[in-house]
């Protein structure tokens, strides 16, 4: 699955990148709805720490990836874990995948599930 659908436009994501994210990466990981997603740089090798929204059923975490198939997304799959700071709680995370559009995903609640009917899902289990 190298390219998936998208539910936010590119300008959109630079825009995020470039000064949403700056403000809110202080408090993700602490409020509810925002968390840090700690991953390496699959050519880099460099850390990097992501805003995402996760949702979270038992040991399994989901993610909506509205905005498709993103570098932190790469770096996560190719690494085959990460780390998630969600509510001042870190869960590392492993076998990590892409659930594609319409897939069913336990961890997602109803609001969720709607968006996963146009959209892929990262899921991973939490060790």
């Amino acid at each position: 699955m190298t390219d998936l659908p998208r539910m936010f436009p590119p300008w959109l994501d630079r825009i995020q990148i470039r000064y949403f994210n700056p403000v809110i990466k202080p408090f993700a990981g602490r409020l509810p709805g925002l968390s840090l997603l700690r991953h390496r740089g699959r050519r880099s090798g460099r850390d990097y720490e992501t805003v995402v929204t996760t949702y979270r059923r038992g040991n399994e975490l989901a993610i909506v990836l509205g905005h498709g198939k993103t570098d932190w997304v790469k770096n996560v799959l190719a690494a085959g874990e990460a780390d998630v700071v969600v509510r001042g709680r870190e869960w590392h995370v492993v076998n990590p995948r892409i659930v594609p559009p319409g897939g069913e995903v336990a961890a997602l609640p109803g609001f969720a599930r709607l968006q996963a009917k146009n959209s892929a899902v990262f899921v991973a289990d939490i060790a």
